[in-house]
């Protein structure tokens, strides 16, 4: 068994790994970090946990195999430079610190999108996971820019509630979500560098991204869609898209139209493409706090400890 600790345990990502590593055959959680709630348990904040995990928030550090920071974004960064980790645990940042700048005092952190860098995560020992929303559009396109066709690429995406975190804001105030839809950070969304820097790995020209982010009246999911001008066969399209999935447990390529619920509380990413004259639509669906967070997290801690992929993450998803 490998001890895991939990640094921001009591925010919404945080407490979607407890309810994941509860049930993780190969890990015992050994200590969960809050400085604002030390000393309650981590039911009393999330009833959910109850009997589940009963475990007390602490503000007291404790050696570990395993360390996941789950702290807000840009804060990852000054937590470890107070609070020094031994080279030889593993660090998983679900933050934003070392998505785009690796290197860190002696750690190098690898970029955890799972389905691109799996060979590299083998021997990491620091990972930055990646973000919700790159995630999901990055997923969307790879297949594209490993075969060199992408250029312009225009997206919409729509997220939860839980996508702007714990900490209340105007508009997550109940009274303004229900019932609405807005768009946001129109074109500048922290994430599309994320994205680019993956997507121009192997493509000959820049990639420009344009995207547009909504904030949606429900609490949780991912849905986007990303239009392409590609001249190939939709066939051919799937074809390629099957076959650049065909090893990972996560990523379903569909036939048919998608939707969000068919990805909710899994770590599952669903993918559907369509075709009209000369431009293409690539759909996908995540869960944020799963595979757009915690459960790609998991995903990478399997990897790293050569345990199957899919350990501790096998989540039906919720249908109704």
């Amino acid at each position: 068994m490998k001890s895991v600790g939990i640094i921001g345990a009591n925010g919404y990502t945080g407490s979607e790994l407890v309810r994941l590593l509860a049930f993780h055959p190969e890990v015992e959680l050994q200590f969960l970090y809050s400085r604002s709630n030390a000393g309650m348990k981590i039911s009393e904040i999330y009833p959910d946990l109850i009997s589940l995990c009963e475990m007390t928030l602490t503000n007291q550090i404790q050696e570990v195999d395993i360390l996941f920071l789950c702290l807000p974004h840009q804060e990852s960064r000054n937590w470890l430079t107070e609070n020094p980790v031994k080279e030889d645990v593993l660090v998983i940042d679900l933050g934003n610190d070392f998505r785009l700048e690796n290197n860190f005092q002696d750690r190098n952190f690898i970029y955890g999108l799972t389905e691109l860098f799996k060979n590299e995560l083998k021997s990491a020992k620091s990972i930055a996971n990646p973000g919700c929303f790159a995630t999901a559009i990055q997923l969307a396109l790879l297949p594209l820019t490993k075969e060199k066709l992408l250029k312009d690429i225009y997206t919409t995406g729509i997220t939860g509630s839980t996508g702007a975190g714990q900490s209340l804001q105007s508009t997550t105030h109940f009274s303004w979500r229900n019932d609405n839809i807005s768009a946001y950070k129109t074109l500048t969304h922290q994430h599309v560098d994320e994205v680019l820097k993956s997507l121009n790995l192997s493509n000959e020209k820049e990639i420009e991204l344009h995207f547009v982010p909504w904030r949606g009246d429900f609490v949780r999911g991912i849905f986007t869609s990303s239009i392409i001008k590609c001249d190939l066969d939709l066939n051919e399209i799937q074809k390629k898209y099957c076959d650049f999935y065909k090893d990972a447990p996560f990523v379903t390529i569909s036939e048919k139209p998608i939707d969000m619920k068919q990805v909710i509380n899994t770590n599952r990413c669903a993918i559907h493409i369509e075709k009209n004259n000369e431009t293409i639509v690539v759909h996908s669906a995540i869960d944020n706090l799963l595979k757009g967070a915690s459960g790609q997290a998991v995903q990478n801690m399997n990897i790293v400890m050569d345990w199957a992929e899919n350990t501790g993450l096998q989540l039906k998803p919720i249908a109704f």
